[in-house]
């Protein structure tokens, strides 16, 4: 029995037929255990009908999302009037009042009704991490311990570097660098609300400083800053194209078939695993 547990997690699925084309190759032929789902997008029923029957034993959660797509109740506060949404995360930061909070609840708690018709959620975060937010947080928190959803993502990542210079030479790291610092902070609170409504949660994060560039030394070198047992979540956001497009999208695709990846993982003592059989 191994004391260190490995989860890959594919972020985005159920928001295009690429991130769910993604998920199923990625189960069926290569080493993904986990996968986020959103369901107010319009390829959520593709994701329910085509996907999931052919993942038995994958862990899949609810990814809640106020930031992209249209709502699935009557939020003004946070949709145009066309009932799109068009708030974000610095939106949400900066913006915290009680009609707010209730809004973001009555959305929040429609989009785990329609998740649970369908399948009981193993696992519950948000779509560009926006119920880290302590006061969401704590929101998400109440949730999950109510529908008896078992775990909840925090943010805990170690700081590492990738010794190729090409990887912090761009707008995109220093993004993702700054984002690293808030939700780390974050985290100290978070993991304290966790606490509080008695919910698990996974114990370190591998994918806030290396956001859309994962790769196998995103991967190894993430994994050299952890010494401690628990419960890694590895966030990749794949898709499978039709076509010859090369992104990092793609790249994190990879990752998933990738078995020279999975027996290094293995091999610096970590059992490939989901939420399911924790």
């Amino acid at each position: 029995m191994f004391d260190r547990k490995f989860i890959l997690c594919a972020d985005g699925f159920g928001l295009s037929s690429e991130n769910n084309k993604a998920v199923l190759e990625g189960y069926v032929n290569g080493f993904l255990t986990c996968a986020s789902l959103s369901v107010n997008t319009k390829y959520f029923d593709d994701a329910i009908n085509n996907v999931l029957s052919d993942c038995q034993d994958l862990s899949v959660g609810i990814c809640l999302n106020i930031t992209r797509g249209n709502a699935l109740t009557d939020v003004p506060l946070l949709t145009d009037e066309a009932g799109a949404f068009n708030s974000g995360f610095t939106y949400l930061l900066k913006n915290k009042s009680a009609e707010l909070l209730g809004q973001i609840e009555q959305e929040f708690r429609a989009q785990i009704e329609r998740f649970i018709t369908y399948k009981k959620p193993v696992h519950i975060n948000s779509l560009d991490d926006i119920h880290s937010i302590p006061y969401i947080f704590n929101l998400t928190a109440k949730l999950a311990k109510e529908y008896n959803i078992k775990f909840i993502r925090t943010h805990q990542e170690e700081l590492y570097f990738i010794p190729k210079l090409s990887k912090h030479l761009n707008i995109k790291y220093f993004k993702n660098f700054a984002k690293f610092l808030l939700l780390k902070r974050f985290t100290q609170i978070n993991k304290l609300t966790a606490e509080k409504y008695q919910l698990r949660t996974n114990d370190f994060i591998i994918g806030v400083e290396y956001e859309d560039m994962m790769d196998f030394n995103a991967i190894e070198f993430g994994l050299k800053e952890i010494s401690e047992n628990g419960i890694i979540e590895c966030v990749i956001h794949p898709k499978k194209y039709n076509n010859s497009i090369k992104d990092s999208h793609t790249k994190e695709f990879g990752i998933t078939l990738d078995k020279n990846i999975e027996e290094h993982i293995m091999k610096s003592g970590f059992e490939v695993t989901n939420y399911n059989n924790l």
